[in-house]
């Protein structure tokens, strides 16, 4: 009997000690609750709302990413597991026992030997005690719910990618949504030939959906419901959101006191990083950018492959992601800590356009206002150092927009109207001029994005990310100030 009360002592302790220094900051269940209801406010009568949680996707052989929840689930329920489906109900349900509910949870459920080997798991009772649902059930439940979807006038959900595997579990994501469609009538049809006969048009051998039988499927209007929602922050996203952004800029200061010509781009990449994870960040919100000279012409360079920098520019655009939201912030600094003439001359045309586009985030706008303020300061000092011949001169050294919504996502949804308070848009001018390009060859090489994380206020936009210098001479001066990593220094290896 003493040995049985001394495991269940160790075992009560491990979980309180497992509990311990962990974040707080989460964004709280009445945060989820509040958007489920004004979701709910946007949804037609006798509607349901069905999302299913993100795919396991697997690196390679017997190894998955890390795994990371669907931005809209993420943003109704706070759920970070796989393997579930939320259900959101425009009225009040009713159970066969009487009992009614306008939203139901389905999760993955407790289990001792999975848990052991891929990490703790809320079950059906976390998910009702830590997140504040009163409907959450095990997601085998879900295999044989008695939910009428065919009664719905809209069974709202967005389109199917074919991204997710069938695994041993009875009851993965593969089951979930193989269940959902037979019940709804929901049919993916995939066919080696363009049929003419059914108003379809379907791609040979691609697997593309074809309009489901069910006449009130709706694959479409559930992306805009959720972008009305989410281009619009709440006071408690703002919180994660700014501490995000201003971790990337810190990150952006202590790479301009590292840096040196004998850096590789990825280890820049990886002082980057080291600071957001110094910073209590989880992840990157996107593939990290580092690109040196002519690399930083790729405007999704991920490679950072090049061992010396040198004497380039190097384009760095990377963003902490911190408890699920992620900033986006770019900076181009001299790696010599010196700008040459012409490296100037560009930079500072780019930041003079974006200090133009910033002072367009202003309420009422249009959103598209900070691309046509930055287009005409580029072209027109293009023409001016002779890249280009007239401002209406087509090229691509600007080929990218000025400005997207940043959140959950790096690209975050929202419908492009005009700028509103509590909105938060990246300004992102570029230039870049590769090896080849019709103009002076003195230009080829050279590339400058300049990005910041802008909040929208009444008063006035903020730049969240001001903390890390833009002026090309301030960015000089922060290269001259020493940082703790000069004497760090690791044995040669052979």
């Amino acid at each position: 009997m003493k040995a049985f009360f001394s495991i269940c002592l160790f075992l009560v302790s491990s979980i309180i000690f497992a509990q311990e220094n962990q974040p707080t900051d989460f964004l709280s269940s009445e945060f989820h609750k509040e958007r489920r209801q004004a979701l709910r406010e946007k949804m037609p009568p006798n509607s349901v709302a069905v999302f299913f949680a993100n795919a396991v996707r697997n690196r390679a052989n017997d190894v998955d990413y890390v795994y990371h929840q669907d931005p809209n689930f993420y943003y109704l329920t706070g759920y970070r597991e796989p393997h579930a489906v939320l259900l959101v109900f425009s009225e009040e349900q009713s159970d066969e026992n009487g009992n009614s509910f306008n939203e139901m949870i389905y999760v993955q459920p407790k289990n001792e030997f999975a848990e052991m080997w891929t990490g703790r798991r809320l079950g059906a009772e976390g998910t009702k005690s830590k997140l504040g649902f009163e409907q959450a059930f095990n997601n085998s439940e879900f295999l044989e719910n008695k939910i009428n979807f065919k009664g719905f006038d809209k069974v709202m959900l967005k389109p199917f990618q074919n991204d997710y595997r069938n695994t041993r579990d009875e009851s993965d994501l593969f089951d979930l949504i193989s269940h959902f469609k037979n019940q709804t009538g929901y049919e993916m049809a995939i066919t080696k030939e363009t049929s003419e006969d059914k108003n379809v048009n379907i791609e040979i051998n691609q697997g593309r959906e074809v309009k489901p039988e069910t006449a009130n499927i709706d694959t479409k209007i559930l992306n805009q419901y959720m972008a009305e929602l989410r281009q619009v922050k709440t006071e408690e996203e703002l919180k994660l959101l700014t501490k995000a952004v201003r971790i990337s800029a810190q990150g952006q200061r202590e790479i301009m006191k590292a840096m040196h010509p004998g850096m590789s781009e990825t280890e820049i990449q990886g002082i980057h990083e080291y600071v957001y994870k110094k910073y209590g960040s989880e992840y990157e919100g996107y593939p990290s950018i580092v690109g040196a000279g002519e690399n930083g012409c790729v405007l999704h360079y991920i490679d950072n492959s090049k061992t010396k920098v040198e004497n380039d520019l190097v384009l760095m655009d990377l963003g902490a992601e911190y408890h699920g939201y992620t900033a986006d912030v770019t900076r181009t600094i001299p790696a010599n800590g010196k700008f040459s003439p012409e490296q100037k001359k560009i930079y500072d045309l780019v930041y003079k356009a974006q200090e133009a586009g910033i002072k367009a985030c202003q309420v009422g706008n249009e959103i598209s206002a900070t691309n046509v303020a930055t287009k005409k300061i580029i072209n027109e000092g293009l023409v001016e150092l002779g890249i280009i011949d007239s401002v209406n001169a087509k090229h691509m050294y600007f080929p990218h927009g000025t400005s997207h919504h940043i959140g959950l996502d790096v690209h975050d949804p929202g419908v492009y109207g005009k700028f509103e308070p509590n909105m938060v848009l990246t300004v992102e001018p570029g230039i870049y001029i590769p090896e080849g390009s019709p103009c002076d060859e003195k230009w080829w090489g050279i590339a400058v994005r300049i990005e910041d994380d802008i909040l929208i206020t009444e008063n006035g936009p903020i730049n969240l990310s001001g903390e890390a210098p833009r002026k090309s001479e301030e960015i000089e001066a922060l290269m001259k100030q020493d940082s703790p990593l000069s004497n760090y220094k690791l044995p040669e290896l052979d």
